[in-house]
C-alpha cells in the first residue's frame, strides 16, 4: 500500500510517501512545501494546493494520512494553519484518495509505542522503521513520514485496504 504522510502547515508543508507491505516500510520520497513569509497569504494557499496536487500525481498514493490539528495557544496560527490543511484536503478529494486523519499522541504510540515520546525518539524510530541512515530533514517531512508509518501501523491501513478491493470491484 502506498501512504502519503503530511504535516500540515501555511510556512512549511512537510510530506513523505512510504510503502507498507507486509509490515516492512519501504521510502518512496519525501520533502516539504514551502512558502515566504512576505508573500500574501491567498498567495501561499495557492501555491500549497498547486504543490499538493502534483505531489500527488507523482506519488500516486492510495491514502493519505494527515496530521490532526491540535492548538492551545494561537487562535491566529490555529486559523492560518487550518485553512492550509484544508486545500491540501481539496487536493486529495478532487484527486480522490481517501484522506485518514491522525492526532499526534495516536503518531507517537504508532510509531515509538509510547504517546508522551520526545520529537527526536519519534525522528529516530521513523528512521529506523524506514531503514535510512539519517533522520530526514527538515522536521516537517520526518513528521509527514512517521505520520504515513502510523497510518501503516493502525486499522486504518485494514480499512483501506478493504476499500481499495471494493473499489477495483467495481
Amino acid at each position: 500500500m502506498v501512504i502519503l504522510g503530511i504535516d500540515p502547515g501555511y510556512a512549511i508543508v512537510g510530506w513523505g510517501g512510504v510503502v507498507q507491505n507486509r509490515g516492512r516500510f519501504d521510502l518512496i520520497e519525501y520533502g516539504a512545501v514551502t512558502t515566504p513569509a512576505g508573500m500574501p497569504f491567498f498567495r501561499r494557499l495557492e501555491i500549497i494546493y498547486a504543490e499538493m496536487d502534483l505531489i500527488i500525481k507523482k506519488i500516486r498514493p492510495e491514502v493519505i494520512a494527515i496530521e490532526k490539528l491540535f492548538f492551545t495557544t494561537n487562535q491566529k496560527t490555529a486559523i492560518d494553519v487550518a485553512q492550509a490543511r484544508g486545500v491540501i484536503v481539496l487536493a486529495a478529494v478532487q484527486n480522490k484518495i481517501p484522506v485518514f486523519e491522525y492526532t499526534p499522541l495516536q503518531v507517537k504510540s504508532a510509531v515509538t509505542g509510547y504517546g508522551k515520546a520526545e520529537k527526536p525518539q519519534v525522528m529516530e524510530m521513523t528512521r529506523r522503521l524506514l531503514r535510512l541512515e539519517k533522520v530526514p530533514r527538515p522536521d516537517d517531512a520526518a513528521d509527514a513520514l512517521a505520520i504515513a508509518i502510523c497510518h501503516a501501523q493502525t486499522g486504518g491501513a485494514i480499512r483501506m485496504q478493504n476499500m481499495v478491493r471494493e473499489r477495483r470491484k467495481k
